[in-house]
């Protein structure tokens, strides 16, 4: 075979994920504008997917059966989706929750009365139609926002507050307690984070952790109560905040041996900055342990056909695994018309936006972004080295199992771009409208 397949998403033109013609491949002794080493291997991925939050699934839940379905297909279906593989959900209430909520009765220490009876309304049933549309299992991160207010210094669920320290095992079990009622329920849980944003005072469900603080919970309560409860299995993920200051945090972790010896790896978000470069810096630092990113969305409500919102996808997406993630988990999958439901008025977008009022399902062009990368670049791939000296192009390259070599390229520049990819002395010459990005697939005889 002596051709490249490729897959076009352009602003200007109704190309959305859309096949274009194969492009031939020719003899080429020379540099390319992007040159790809397949020899040079780094990161194997996990997966791509979104959360299942509350808001998600009683969103979903509001509109036909059939644009529902549609949905969950176009997520999760191998072919015909996005092909989710991972995910996260909330340990109890998060802002994008239709309130705050726990699982236990007030000041019930010993989890007695420890029910995730709620969560059989709406999540578990989003999560088990989905794993049907994917064919197996899904691979989900658990996350908690905030301990019980009871369990806090500032007795409430919202505005911060820390755990108090005479409640430190009980809210470690309580992570134990909701791996079992899930595996129970017939969704298992692949990993747990620590706490979603812990350097941050939110007006919804927070909780403030110091990076010492984290790391004595878990090496002092939360790990030792995994381990008791059979889930040393479990993946367990810190930080799961910003870039920003990620290398810090991560570091007064990682390098306590007694605490990191119950870490998988860091988890990090997008707001406040795009420093890629810290999420390298933590790879190099400790290069034994995983990145995987847990959240990002576009803040401020619905941004209904804005195109910036799809290439910060593709600019976090690729500045991201080009520094050594593994794995990327979108915020919300679906939202209402405002941008909700959330209990605290924080409205936001997700790719697809349901209108609960007319019935309609809109695909912004973060969907479509993001499936450049969760269609074709499959679990078990792994990133190859790849040369860039055009300047108005990003782009990252992976070699799946199957022998094919997959690139995203995205163009941000207002210009229409020419270039020539290399590759063990062949090459294409390709071309990308302004606001465009394109997926790149040399099949496994294609050299």
């Amino acid at each position: 075979m002596s051709k490249v397949r490729t897959i076009l998403t352009s602003k200007d033109t109704g190309d959305r994920l859309t096949e274009k013609s194969y492009l031939p491949l020719v003899d080429f002794n020379e540099e390319g504008d992007l040159t790809v080493q397949t020899t040079e291997q780094y990161q194997k991925i996990l997966g791509f997917g979104g959360a299942f939050t509350e808001a998600a699934a009683y969103t979903l839940s509001q509109i036909s059966p059939e644009k529902r379905d549609e949905v969950i297909k176009n997520y999760f279906h191998p072919e015909e989706g996005l092909g989710y593989t991972i995910g996260r959900v909330a340990i109890h209430s998060c802002d994008f929750a239709l309130g705050n909520y726990t699982y236990v009765e007030e000041g019930d220490e010993e989890l007695t009365t420890f029910s995730i009876e709620r969560e059989h309304k709406w999540v578990l049933p989003l999560v088990k139609d989905a794993m049907k549309e994917k064919g197996g299992d899904i691979e989900l991160l658990a996350s908690p926002w905030s301990p019980p207010a009871w369990m806090k210094s500032n007795g409430e669920m919202n505005n911060g507050g820390k755990l108090l320290p005479q409640y430190r095992d009980a809210w470690a079990k309580y992570y134990a307690k909701f791996v079992h009622a899930f595996r129970e329920a017939g969704v298992d849980i692949w990993g747990l984070s620590v706490q979603n944003e812990p350097a941050a005072v939110q007006v919804w469900d927070s909780c403030i952790y110091s990076a010492e603080e984290e790391r004595d919970f878990i090496k002092d309560h939360l790990g030792p109560t995994l381990v008791r409860e059979g889930l040393e299995d479990l993946k367990l993920v810190i930080w799961d905040h910003n870039r920003d200051i990620m290398v810090e945090r991560a570091s007064t972790i990682l390098e306590d041996p007694e605490a990191a010896k119950y870490v998988w790896g860091t988890g990090f978000h997008w707001y406040v900055s795009e420093a890629f470069e810290n999420v390298g810096e933590v790879h190099n630092r400790f290069p034994d342990k995983h990145l995987l990113f847990t959240e990002g969305c576009q803040e401020g409500g619905v941004k209904l056909g804005e195109w910036f919102t799809g290439e910060r996808y593709g600019r976090n997406m690729i500045g991201d695994l080009n520094n050594w993630t593994e794995g990327y988990i979108d915020w919300n999958m679906v939202l209402n018309e405002e941008g909700g439901p959330n209990h605290v008025g924080n409205l936001c977008d997700a790719p697809i936006i349901a209108d609960t009022k007319t019935g309609e399902v809109h695909y912004n062009s973060s969907f479509y972004y993001i499936g450049h990368f969760s269609k074709y670049i499959r679990p078990g791939a792994v990133r190859v080295g790849l040369d860039i000296s055009h300047k108005s192009l990003q782009s990252t390259a992976f070699l799946n199992e199957d022998g094919s070599l997959v690139m995203v390229v995205m163009n941000e520049s207002d210009d229409q771009e020419e270039f020539t990819v290399t590759r063990e002395q062949k090459a294409f010459h390709g071309e990308l409208p302004p606001h465009s990005i394109a997926t790149y697939i040399w099949e496994q005889d294609a050299q």
